[in-house]
């Protein structure tokens, strides 16, 4: 009595089709799985062999043999939990082989035959497409999930007992149908606004170039001058997602074990903020089985790095990879996988140990050395990765206790979204979508300054010693300038501000 169920698993963050092979024959009682399976599909049998007993069917006292193919590449998790208990019904005559086999199942079942969620539905559900089939069969509480797939049914089932009269053509289950929330409309769930900030004019603007072009930025102020708070309110200015980009982030998500569960897709742009106390795998990805790092689940949206000098700097150097690639790849001596991981870095640090260089209202009490060798924590080839970098003094009195009304998050989201829509028609030969993306040749083409530019640009680097990618950093947040102010040329005045944007290139000058 042989058997063969459609199953799937994760390679990176896409799919591929699993065949679950049973055979029941002669023998011994003994339940076996081949195929590379790790310890959570070991522990498979035991769960398969209550659940089919405790939904009413009889166990088969005889061989057992499962294997899972391909049988070369190691297979985790708990999802093939339920096609193994589908397989064993198949193969004891329980439902007709021809039913089974036009579906692909995935899920964890309970002892008493509930069938429970698993994480990376939304990723199989991408892949199933391809594999023409007449659906996917998932745990109840991951249907709509999949369902954000619309040329593939989905159905949720609660346990097994009702799967098997489904299959069995006893009762009619429809597919779930959602309709997939609009992905380019803006949030209403976050509650953080530009409108609550007081004073920081300075930084709010360079927060909005950073926005426009996509740039990574860092702030460097004293402790509770707001570095956190304007962070933080960063995207909510960030421009809406597309389809494609929330279909990904939540991917991601799901592949993790991170989508929430009253939420199908990821409609906006992710926060994530880090300890600094975060190892390379917990950042970049990685462990025994690869997983998405922070840096993945940061994809189209902020990485937010607060007291940037605290992290381990072999840490930070890890960084340099997915910044200029906008992935990350996770090599093992069994196979390598590759995340994606474009995402806007901002960062923020005090300006020595104590914080209060260079502060008026508080005395410095570090020593010159002690400066040095906290700034040295930041290597240059990182500093020169971050385009925007800016001071953030102390909040005055009088910006506290003023109560006029502040520009709104929705106000600058309006601009940025009118400098992305430039950038996007400029850009759409190309597969980039933004001024930070933009590699060499492109900056030679669309980057060009006029003469008072470029007489501005010799004086700055000859004085301050800008290495090559500070010099086209430069340029870049010069055109988002331009951008933001509707220019086609990139003028003086745009190469001026953005050279005020390299706070720690000109102190070291």
């Amino acid at each position: 009595m042989l058997a063969r169920i459609f199953s799937g698993a994760l390679i990176g963050i896409d799919a591929y089709r699993v065949e679950v092979e049973v055979d029941i024959a002669q023998g011994l009682p003994q339940f076996s799985t081949v195929g590379l399976p790790e310890g959570a599909v070991k522990e498979s049998k035991d769960r398969v062999k209550s659940a089919i007993k405790n939904s009413g069917y009889e166990f088969p006292a005889r061989r057992i043999t499962i294997n899972l193919a391909p049988a070369d590449i190691r297979k985790d998790g708990a999802a093939f939990d339920l096609p193994m208990a589908i397989g064993i019904l198949v193969a004891m005559g329980v439902i007709p082989q021809k039913a089974a086999s036009r579906y692909l199942f995935m899920g964890e079942v309970s002892l008493d035959g509930r069938i429970k969620p698993v994480r990376g539905i939304l990723p199989v559900a991408v892949g199933a497409r391809d594999w023409g089939l007449d659906g996917l069969i998932v745990a109840t509480e991951n249907a709509e999930e999949g369902a954000i797939v619309p040329s593939v049914p989905v159905y949720g089932l609660p346990d097994l007992g009702t799967l098997v009269t489904f299959l069995r053509g006893e009762i009619n289950i429809p597919p779930c149908v959602i309709d997939p929330p609009d992905a380019s409309s803006r949030t209403t769930e976050q509650t953080d606004n530009f409108s609550e900030v007081r004073g920081q004019e300075h930084v709010k603007r360079a927060l909005e170039v950073a926005a426009a072009g996509g740039h990574n930025l860092l702030m460097i102020g004293p402790p509770g001058s707001g570095k956190t708070m304007l962070a933080r309110r960063l995207p909510t200015i960030l421009p809406s997602m597309s389809f494609d980009e929330a279909l990904e982030t939540t991917k991601i998500h799901s592949i993790v074990g991170l989508l929430p569960c009253n939420r199908s897709l990821m409609t906006h742009r992710t926060f994530r903020s880090p300890h600094h106390s975060v190892s390379d795998a917990g950042l970049i990805g990685g462990g025994a089985i690869p997983r998405p790092g922070e840096v993945s689940l940061a994809h189209n949206g902020v990485l937010f790095l607060d007291e940037l000098p605290e992290f381990k700097k072999n840490v930070l150097e890890m960084l340099r990879q997915p910044l200029e690639d906008g992935q990350v790849t996770i090599s093992r001596a069994a196979t390598s996988l590759t995340y994606p991981a474009s995402f806007m870095l901002v960062s923020a640090m005090n300006p020595c140990p104590c914080g209060y260089l260079g502060d008026s209202a508080h005395a410095c009490s570090c020593p010159p050395i002690a400066v040095q060798r906290y700034r040295s924590k930041i290597s240059g080839p990182l500093l020169d990765r971050i385009d925007i970098q800016i001071e953030v003094p102390a909040v005055k009195y009088r910006d506290l206790v003023d109560r006029t009304d502040t520009e709104a998050s929705e106000v600058i989201a309006g601009r940025v979204e009118a400098c992305r829509s430039i950038q996007k028609e400029r850009l759409n030969h190309s597969r980039i979508h933004c001024n930070a993306q933009m590699p060499a040749r492109l900056i030679r083409k669309f980057c060009e300054p006029d003469e008072a530019g470029h007489r501005l640009l010799k004086l700055v680097t000859e004085r301050l010693g800008l290495s090559a990618r500070s010099y086209a950093r430069i340029l870049k947040v010069a055109r988002t300038i331009a951008d933001l102010d509707r220019s086609e040329n990139i003028r003086e005045q745009h190469l001026a501000e953005a050279i005020q944007y390299r706070s720690l290139d000109r102190r070291m000058g």
